[in-house]
């Protein structure tokens, strides 16, 4: 079986970006970057929602002409090349090796899971909200970054109920962000 792991960085005070929409915040040393290369590296799918995606697509694929940090400079080809899937009502289609779906949301991903695929969901509060809901994150990576944004997004607007959650592992990188990863209670559905 499969798994879909959500891997979001967030602010101390809980928000996923800043009030203006802002995501400049994140630390990324040479230890959590190592470690989202590893997590990157064993998906068979990155998985986005359209608002996730249109900042992702906007970067990626020249992030070389932007930036000069290593971990950027090394994701960037991975990123062009894996294959992805955002979820989208109003999305057609993308680019980079990108499908789209729109309307069997459920269907195709718990199809995707059945046949064995690792997925991972890249940050993403509604989405991520939806597919808790559904119960098919199956594990959680939050990275919490030593930064007070003071609003934003938060992690999750949904959902709108209570489940369990088994914390699994707990880790420092670069001295500085805390990794809190949690998996789903079997009486989570």
């Amino acid at each position: 079986m499969g798994r879909i792991t959500h891997f979001v960085h967030q602010s101390l005070d809980g928000f996923i970006e800043g009030p203006a929409g802002e995501f400049d915040w994140p630390v990324m040393g040479p230890e959590l970057s190592a470690y989202s290369h590893t997590l990157t590296d064993s998906a068979d799918y990155f998985l986005y929602g359209r608002v996730v995606w249109e900042m992702m697509s906007g970067y990626w694929p020249r992030a070389e002409e932007i930036s000069t940090h290593p971990h950027d400079l090394a994701f960037a080809p991975v990123w062009r090349e894996a294959p992805k899937i955002v979820v989208s009502s109003t999305l057609e289609k993308a680019d980079w090796n990108t499908r789209v779906i729109g309307s069997d949301v459920v269907g195709e991903l718990t199809a995707l899971k059945e046949d064995g695929a690792r997925l991972v969901l890249f940050g993403g509060s509604s989405l991520a909200g939806f597919l808790t809901e559904q119960g098919l994150i199956d594990e959680y990576r939050i990275f919490v970054h030593p930064v007070v944004l003071g609003g934003g997004k938060p992690v999750f607007r949904s959902p709108q109920q209570r489940f369990g959650l088994t914390l699994t592992e707990t880790r420092t990188f670069d001295s500085q962000v805390v990794l809190m990863r949690h998996e789903r209670t079997a009486q989570s559905g």
